[in-house]
């Protein structure tokens, strides 16, 4: 299985001989893309960025300013896995600044997972093959969208210890071991994801390159032996920790919380968050070639296989198809196995290594139209959020530092337009999200739904803000406030919202220049405009207006 088939270069004429094939100046540009993007855009439709940012801020020295002494607390023993950017804010914050340092991260988040890919296909097949240029394509999925930073960083850096290891397992065991430990430490760390994903590697490593193992009971034994130090040594850094910090994300005292992809279509389109942006026909469309090359190469038997990583492919392949989408108080779980499952696929495949020159010309033509057209694609929709951050900019201005901000936002009918497309990524969820969690750094001001989740993160709200903060939150319709029925599906989630007038100052709403689905742009009494910038709008909270009976919008019937 170490090759399907000799490629098939007969036909090629005695004037052509075998092109070499270089990617390294396609994964240059990307890299300098990436990079460009980056600089451009500070705020970019990235949904948990701007949540990450104002932790981030907080952690590199923000925390000491007033008044948020008196509102957070960092308590390093509330986790010891998914804190990876927390540490670099603790660490080199301050000598680099909070924002050069969340710059820093969410590139390395965009292109180490691709690059850790090709440094692994590097080391098993040797050579710049034009097929690594098409692994650059992978550096935009629904976890990058997500803004699911410390899982993309752990995911490439997993890629790259897998290089490192595929070096060493002929060596010493001990020094194999040693370095398996340390690995499984810096990934655990990152996110654990991460070190199960490079569990998952490592296992496809030691299988080999071929499937005629499993024919020998000595070889196989042999592997089983392999493979238990392996897993060993990756599993005593994370044991370790849970035994000195006991503390795993809980879903707020409600069990396990478990929520599956219950139908054959939900799994699909999980599957699909592998490559999913911000529309994904759009995606599906650029990354279409990618898939007819692999298939065109199968059918012409010119491709090479790893067979241990076709295994560990096939199993987080299943797993895509029957992890939860949430538990344990962390969302979208099951879209961390497709992306895995997807680098895996492209790390283990080389096809079309030997082409006539016209031919391998006219591959990589194919396969950089289709990457950079991608990546333009995510430019041209992170562009186009730049206006949006802009008037959230400008209606933070308005707040006064210390004050209570709550954030909720016009929930639209439909998420199908494309002159919008930047609001909304994967399947309808919106990316401006936490956007008013800028409030933090910007103005000074305190908001609910900062990341401040037990297990994740190591920063806490101290009480009394604690009676009004959740430590990871939705952006809701305004229509909660004027909806007694909305309001009551969601006391258990927003505590917050049962005694808004009194606790807070303000009421900042996203997406303001399209209508509510069911308010459309009616707010309750006693809300004054303060700041009105389109996409953003501030409303000043009255808190000495009198009770009074609440009307109820007719709109409020669907919502129920």
């Amino acid at each position: 299985m170490d090759r399907i088939a000799a490629p098939a270069v007969a036909a090629a004429g005695p004037e052509e001989s075998i092109a070499r094939q270089d990617s390294t100046v396609a994964i240059a540009a990307f890299v300098g893309f990436a990079a460009a993007l980056v600089l451009l855009f500070p705020f970019p439709p990235v949904l948990d960025y701007a949540n990450h940012y104002a932790r981030i801020w907080l952690l590199t020295g923000g925390i000491g300013e007033q008044p948020f002494p008196e509102i957070y607390v960092v308590d390093w023993n509330r986790t010891f896995t998914n804190v990876g950017i927390d540490v670099l804010a603790t660490r080199l914050g301050p000598l680099v600044g909070a924002d050069r340092l969340a710059r820093a991260l969410l590139f390395l988040a965009i292109v180490l997972p691709p690059l850790g890919a090709i440094g692994l296909h590097r080391a098993l097949f040797g050579g710049r093959h034009h097929w690594q240029t098409a692994m650059l394509s992978l550096g935009w999925c629904a976890t990058m969208i997500g803004g699911f930073i410390n899982f993309q960083i752990g995911l490439g850096m997993a890629l790259f210890f897998a290089c490192v290891d595929l070096r060493l397992q002929r060596r010493n065991p001990a020094l194999v071991f040693a370095w398996r430990l340390a690995a499984a430490l810096l990934l655990t760390v990152m996110h654990l994801f991460a070190l199960g994903f490079y569990m998952a590697i490592v296992c496809g490593l030691e299988f080999s390159w071929r499937i005629e193992i499993v024919r020998s009971k000595a070889a196989l034994m042999r592997l089983a032996g392999r493979l238990a130090l392996a897993l060993g040594a990756c599993v005593l850094p994370p044991l370790a920790l849970y035994l000195h910090t006991a503390a795993l994300p809980n879903a707020g005292g409600n069990g396990l919380g478990l929520a599956w992809n219950d139908g054959i279509v939900l799994i699909l389109l999980n599957l699909l968050s592998a490559i999913t942006t911000y529309v994904p026909v759009v995606d599906v469309v650029l990354v279409l070639p990618l898939i007819l090359i692999c298939t065109r190469a199968i059918r012409g038997s010119d491709i090479r296989i790893h067979a241990g990583l076709a295994v560990t492919a096939c199993g987080l392949l299943l797993l895509s198809c029957i992890a939860p989408r949430h538990m344990l108080g962390t969302g979208w779980i099951s879209w961390r196995f497709p992306i895995m499952t997807a680098l895996v696929a492209m790390a283990m495949v080389c096809p079309f290594a030997n082409l006539p020159r016209r031919q391998a010309l006219l591959l990589a033509l194919i396969i950089n139209l289709a990457v950079f057209g991608r990546s333009g694609w995510v430019g041209w929709n992170w562009w186009l959020a730049q206006k949006d951050v802009a008037a959230v900019e400008t209606v933070l201005k308005k707040v006064p530092a210390g004050a209570a901000v709550l954030p909720l936002g016009h929930e639209p009918e439909t998420v199908s337009s494309l002159a919008h497309s930047n609001r909304h990524f994967a399947w309808g969820l919106d990316t401006f999200r936490h956007l008013p969690t800028l409030a933090v750094p910007l103005s000074h001001a305190f908001v609910p739904t900062l990341f401040t989740a037990k297990g994740k993160q190591p920063l806490s709200v101290l009480p009394p803000w604690s009676e009004i903060s959740v430590p990871e939150g939705n952006l809701l319709s305004i229509g909660v406030l004027s909806c007694p029925a909305m309001m009551q599906e969601y006391r258990n989630f927003t505590p917050y919202l049962s005694d808004w007038r009194r606790r807070f100052d303000f009421v900042l709403v996203a997406n303001a220049d399209i209508p509510d689905r069911y308010v459309g742009t009616l707010m309750p009494a006693g809300l004054t405009l303060v700041e009105d910038a389109g996409f953003a709008k501030l409303y000043a909270i009255d808190k000495t207006m009198p009770a009074e009976p609440l009307s109820i919008p007719a709109g409020c019937a669907t919502a129920s």
